[in-house]
């Protein structure tokens, strides 16, 4: 695990800027303690980073469990009762993973996952230019279009244009610039400026604005601009932040239906979040689903017996994790502990952070998942992938995450049943080892998206040194998400010394270079 831990430490500093304001944000718009949130997030890095099978996702508080946290609060007559509710959806979510739920993210399109990362990015993005600008009505964290201060979206980008707070603004800017001269020019002058990264200079630079400027002066920065971390007086006050749950209020029926929606929304979540981060990984690594849900599950355990939010692997940070160059799960645990080490010991100095500095580094993130090249790509796809990916990016836009995953996996589906002449397929494997091991794949004659977890799961079986033969001659429509599977195992195979030989209409084809390419070029049958 400490292989990498070059890669890790400058990536974990990233996560950790990027977690604060979120983990607070997202406190303060579920109406719960600000503490809660940083709870959450030090458990989400610590406990889940530890135990999760994950190379590079990152866990805390869900903006996605905002609402629901907001509304069982009061349901339920107060935080305590509600921490009940917590510790019973970590307990059901235990239970999920040892029922091998996890499974079910395999169920997703590509191209809803590849929607979600691009809406997501956009959503950053919008959200952001606010605070960018020093309007910072609406807190960090509040990823829905109808915010909890009363505005939408745009609604409140157009109020940040009438409260432009100048000081705010301008180390935005500088901050902005920092980190892109950081990524397009210095980071390829030498190791310095790879180890040190751009984020942590505009933050620092953040931080000596505020001391050189005035607070009341035209190009200050005012304190309800900046981070705000609670700050305890001693150690008894530090620990009276922590709640604990009144356990009897567990007779209460709705403490058990709010415990189930946590349990399913936040286990929903974490697989949409595993499959997209998986995408994003350029070492191509696939994450254990039901470890997942296990992991997950005991976080939220621990989260409610101490007074934190529920956790759920969260896009936003890893996806700044793996952009930051995270190789291990190293990345996730250090986050957590410089989110437990900064609040105990640098509370004061983490308030004299712009928060438009912290935005400008989660408009970095919001444009590298939104990069109008995905848009390109979508659309040479055909429409059968570019419908799916379209609904779900304004879906998530409009509404929220999960709606937004929801109208783009009924799109996909509707896709799918329109253009499979019938939904039969299967997945053979024949074993005709005389000598050698020499495995025979042979792929139905339709073969979706739906057949994904199981040929993702046969694949990844195969021992080292094998001969896989993949036979697709009979194979009238392969998925673009098949496809990509094959493209993203041809990198793991050479790793195990797999020889493939690709049988198809077209003749045998040994160790493909591209799939993609291969499948595109491949004409189409007739019936």
């Amino acid at each position: 695990m400490f292989k990498y831990i070059k890669n890790d430490i400058p990536a974990s500093i990233v996560v950790f800027f990027v977690a604060l304001p979120l983990c607070l944000g997202i406190a303060l718009a579920s109406g719960a303690p600000l503490f809660s949130g940083l709870i959450a997030g030090i458990i989400g890095g610590i406990i889940v980073g530890g135990l999760s099978g994950s190379k590079i996702g990152v866990s805390g508080p869900a903006a996605g469990l905002a609402a629901i946290v907001l509304t069982a609060i009061g349901t339920l007559g107060g935080y305590e009762n509600f921490l009940v509710a917590v510790v019973l959806g970590g307990i059901i979510q235990l239970i999920f993973g040892f029922l091998k739920a996890g499974i079910i993210g395999y169920y997703f399109p590509s191209s809803v996952i590849k929607g979600m990362l691009t809406g997501i990015g956009i959503i950053i993005i919008l959200k952001q230019i606010p605070h960018f600008f020093g309007y910072d009505a609406d807190p960090e964290g509040d990823f829905a279009f109808f915010q909890v201060d009363g505005e939408n979206t745009f609604s409140e980008i157009i109020n940040s244009i009438n409260n432009i707070s100048l000081g705010s603004t301008i180390i935005g800017i500088i901050g902005l610039a920092i980190l892109i001269l950081w990524s397009n020019v210095l980071s390829k002058k030498g190791k310095f400026f790879q180890i040190i990264q751009g984020p942590l200079v505009a933050v620092v630079a953040g931080i000596v604005y505020y001391f050189v400027t005035n607070e009341n002066s035209k190009y200050g920065i005012n304190s309800e601009h900046l981070v705000s971390v609670p700050v305890p007086d001693s150690i008894d006050s530090f620990l009276g932040q922590f709640s604990f749950p009144n356990f009897s209020a567990i007779s209460n029926p709705q403490v058990w239906v709010t415990g189930f929606t946590i349990a399913l929304v936040a286990s929903l979540e974490t697989l949409l979040c595993v499959e997209a981060t998986d995408k994003l990984d350029p070492h191509k690594n696939v994450t254990p689903t039901n470890r997942e849900l296990l992991a997950q599950g005991t976080g939220n355990i621990v989260s409610g017996l101490i007074g934190g939010l529920p956790i759920t692997q969260v896009i936003v940070r890893s996806s700044a994790n793996i952009q930051s160059g995270g190789r291990t799960k190293l990345s996730a645990i250090i986050h957590g502990f410089l989110l437990l080490i900064s609040v105990l010991l640098i509370p004061t100095l983490l308030n004299k952070i712009p928060l438009s500095v912290l935005a400008a580094v989660l408009l970095i993130v919001g444009y590298k998942l939104a990069k109008p090249s995905v848009f390109k790509e979508m659309v040479k796809l055909g429409w059968k992938q570019w419908l799916p990916f379209t609904v779900t990016v304004v879906g998530i836009v409009f509404t929220d995450l999960l709606v937004g995953i929801a109208l783009g996996l009924a799109v996909g589906i509707v896709v799918i049943l329109i253009k499979s002449f019938q939904n039969s397929h299967f997945l053979h494997i024949e074993d005709k080892s005389n000598g050698k091991n020499k495995i025979k794949m042979t792929l139905a004659e339709e073969v979706t998206f739906f057949n994904k977890g199981a040929i993702l799961k046969e694949l990844d079986s195969l021992p080292e040194n094998t001969y896989l033969e993949i036979d697709v001659r009979k194979t009238r429509y392969l998925d673009h998400d098949i496809i990509e599977i094959l493209e993203d195992f041809a990198f793991k195979a050479k790793e195990r010394n797999i020889d493939i030989q690709l049988i198809s209409e077209r003749g045998i084809v040994e160790n493909p270079p591209s799939y993609i390419e291969f499948f595109n070029l491949r004409p189409k049958k007739t019936a």
